[in-house]
């Protein structure tokens, strides 16, 4: 009786299939990567723009109802609201005189580097952006995205 060969029927991937996977997920990964890095600090710009406007009407509020942003006897900064924080700004109020106020977000933990502004005219700007950003030109904006878009 003729003996039968065995043959053995492999049903793994081979070293080279698997370095490919890691190769196109790695690609695929630092191309993904830095956009969705970019999509979160975007998603955390309307947290400034939004704290900004809501102490903007406070303040336009506080003028309305004694004429004045300056500083009372007593009352440390009535004119403009008291500084705050929130996840990822730093508010701030400077009242330079009876008629003028600038109020400001500066950005810290993942947004370092954003700093944007707006004061009693309702001249928006960007202060400052991350080295990898640019200030939008001209700068009279709260800039959005990458490359100065507001």
């Amino acid at each position: 009786m003729p003996s039968r060969l065995h043959t053995h029927a492999f049903s793994g991937f081979t070293l080279i299939e698997v370095m490919i996977v890691v190769a196109i997920v790695a690609i695929l990964g630092t191309i993904a990567l830095p956009a969705y890095n970019d999509y979160v600090i975007r998603g955390h710009i309307p947290e400034a723009t939004a704290g900004l406007a809501t102490r903007q009407v406070q303040a336009e509020q506080y003028f309305q109802d004694n004429r004045t942003f300056a500083d009372a006897p007593g009352n440390p900064n009535p004119g403009c609201v008291a500084n705050t924080q929130s996840n990822y700004f730093d508010f701030a109020c400077s009242s330079a005189n009876a008629t003028t106020y600038t109020l400001t977000a500066t950005g810290k933990g993942l947004m370092n580097g954003f700093v944007f502004s707006v004061n009693e005219s309702n001249a928006k700007s960007t202060v400052g952006v991350p080295a990898n950003w640019s200030t939008p030109t001209p700068n009279n904006c709260w800039v959005t995205k990458k490359g100065g878009v507001c």
